[in-house]
């Protein structure tokens, strides 16, 4: 981050990780605890991502059977997807969102960590330029390190050599010593002479990496998500680990520990929202059962009572006369209308005598 916008945003950032600084005394410590505020101050904005990704969680067996039903149409299970997420009340997209907060939090705090002096110690170009020269005199070779690097190699130096530079308005002593690692250095630097006490140093990108592994896992069971989900998720779940080594590989080891620590939170912090919602998704769920079932009941007796009121106007309505009985037998139509063999020969006014010419 560069410029003026750069420095204002690492403001808040490096006066927190400073006032951090002033009361443990040591550079580790001290981002430990600058992870933590961070989390909690994060922890109302992760709340809404949580819920949202534990509600499409337990929508994973229906999604699974709609992924059957349309295997043959991926357009048809797009639109039947959407229209479940609707009836839900979920915006896939939400969880998303929140989940890359770290990611912005993780640019200016590694702009802190590269130049302590400009933005963790907020000192001008001019008072750097000082002391370079000052520290170039004592025999710093600035040329020696990568200019990406060189401030915060600078500042160390500067703490070794504090009695040469005690005094200069705004200047802080940096302690980068944390567990016996220097956490100003990079751990690819074991590439170019490894050293016993340099074991600290590397084992940090490997347990930053394994952490991170931990907590995706602790993510994907705290979210509800079933073996199918886990499975299709699995290498997406190797390679944000990867790329945590590399990171923590080529930058400082502070930067390192800052991941270590946050994956820790990150994980008490799943786990808890993880348990939180589901318990209350449950409770809603019972809820609406307990609704639905109440309905039932209530419509049943409502058949009954409607029933029974039916019967009851019918049991009061008078009841028709009956004909009596006749004890002749009906002679059918076919039979008073039939000659020989022709059953309806005869019509109703058949007259023997009716072309016989009368005298």
């Amino acid at each position: 981050m560069f410029g003026t916008f750069g420095r204002i945003v690492c403001l808040p950032f490096a006066a927190l990780l400073r006032w951090m600084y002033s009361i443990t005394g040591s550079y580790g410590v001290a981002i430990i605890l600058f992870s933590l505020v961070i989390t909690l101050v994060m922890f109302p904005f992760q709340m809404k991502s949580k819920r949202s990704m534990v509600r499409m969680g337990r929508l994973s067996g229906k999604q699974a059977e709609l992924q059957k039903q349309y295997a043959k149409n991926q357009q048809k299970y797009q639109e039947e997807l959407t229209k479940l997420y609707q009836e839900e009340g979920i915006n896939p997209m939400g969880g998303c969102l929140w989940s890359l907060l770290p990611m912005f939090i993780l640019v200016p705090l590694y702009s802190i960590i590269r130049q302590p002096i400009t933005y963790f110690m907020g000192l001008g170009t001019d008072v750097c330029s000082t002391l370079r020269e000052t520290a170039a005199s004592l025999g710093y070779a600035a040329d020696s390190v990568s200019a990406a690097y060189e401030e915060i190699n600078l500042a160390n130096f500067i703490s070794r050599n504090w009695s040469s530079f005690e005094g200069t308005p705004g200047l802080i002593q940096m302690d980068y010593n944390f567990l016996g690692v220097d956490l100003s250095a990079m751990p690819q630097q074991a590439l170019k002479g490894f050293t016993p006490a340099m074991i600290g140093l590397v084992l940090i990108p490997i347990l930053a990496a394994g952490m991170q592994y931990i907590q995706t896992i602790v993510i994907s069971k705290s979210n509800g998500q079933s073996q199918e989900q886990q499975a299709s998720m699995k290498m997406m779940n190797l390679m944000m680990p990867l790329m945590t080594i590399w990171i923590c590989f080529i930058m400082p080891a502070a930067l390192g520990v800052y991941w270590i620590a946050n994956s820790v939170w990150g994980m008490i912090r799943e786990s808890v929202l993880g348990k939180f919602y589901t318990n209350k998704l449950n409770a809603e769920e019972d809820e609406r059962e307990a609704k639905r079932e109440a309905a039932r009941k209530l419509r049943m007796e409502e058949a009954k009572k409607r029933a029974a009121e039916q019967r009851e106007q019918e049991s009061q309505r008078p009841k028709k006369p009956q004909k009596p009985k006749s004890g002749e037998k009906k002679v059918s139509t076919n039979e008073a209308g039939r000659i020989g063999e022709r059953p309806y020969a005869r019509g109703r006014s058949y007259q023997a005598d009716r072309y016989e010419e009368k005298e």
